[in-house]
């Protein structure tokens, strides 16, 4: 990672998404994760307070290492058991299929590289019965504020590291061979309608 990265990108993130209103959707996402965890997307380990008794181990996977003392102070009040892997999860996870009962990914899809081939390894990963539940932001159904998501994603993957505004989240599981059974879309509240159009749900491995 570079300086501005590093130390400047993701303290504004930090801030960001720690922020009270983004806890609650965090709380309410997580609510049903259960058993052995693979989290996606780790950055600044904001989601680990948030995790249900039901949890009994999480194994975290994030290209980039953030904050470190932040992190490590907040991985030592964890609850649970935490395992960390560095590494892009479109490039393959190192894991044995159907190794969890749930995978969670937060603010994480819109900045995958290769965001299909992620989602094909998080299938893979997750046990037939298992959750792969996600927080996330994205493309808008009002085609107005679509429009303007796809006019300043070029300057969004410029200053927020690859952040895309426009990917259609639905769509891009449902596509990766998952069924849906739970989703709400809603506005983050105090954000822009470009950044805050958001999906929250759960998703069950598709019967092929």
């Amino acid at each position: 990672m570079g300086f501005y990265a590093e130390q400047i990108f993701s303290r504004v993130m930090d801030w960001a998404l720690g922020s009270s209103i983004v806890a609650r959707e965090r709380r309410n996402a997580l609510d049903r994760a259960q058993g052995s965890v693979l989290e996606i997307g780790f950055g600044t380990a904001l989601n680990l307070r948030h995790y249900p008794p039901a949890v009994s181990k999480l194994t975290v996977v994030d290209p980039n290492s953030m904050l470190a003392d932040r992190v490590a102070r907040r991985i030592s009040e964890a609850r649970m058991p935490v395992e960390r892997f560095h590494l892009d999860a479109s490039g393959g996870l190192p894991f044995e299929d159907e190794s969890f009962d749930t995978v969670v990914t937060t603010f994480t899809l819109c900045s995958i590289d290769e965001v299909e081939p992620a989602l094909r390894e998080i299938r893979r990963v997750l046990r037939p019965s298992g959750l792969y539940i996600f927080l996330e932001h994205g493309r808008s159904g009002d085609p107005r504020v679509a429009r303007r998501q796809d006019f300043f994603n070029p300057v969004q993957k410029l200053i927020a590291c690859g952040c895309h505004l426009n990917r259609p989240i639905g769509n891009l599981i449902r596509e990766s061979a998952f069924r849906i059974v739970e989703l709400d879309c809603f506005q983050m509240p105090g954000m822009p309608r470009i950044m805050g159009e958001c999906y929250r749900g759960i998703a069950h491995r598709a019967v092929n």
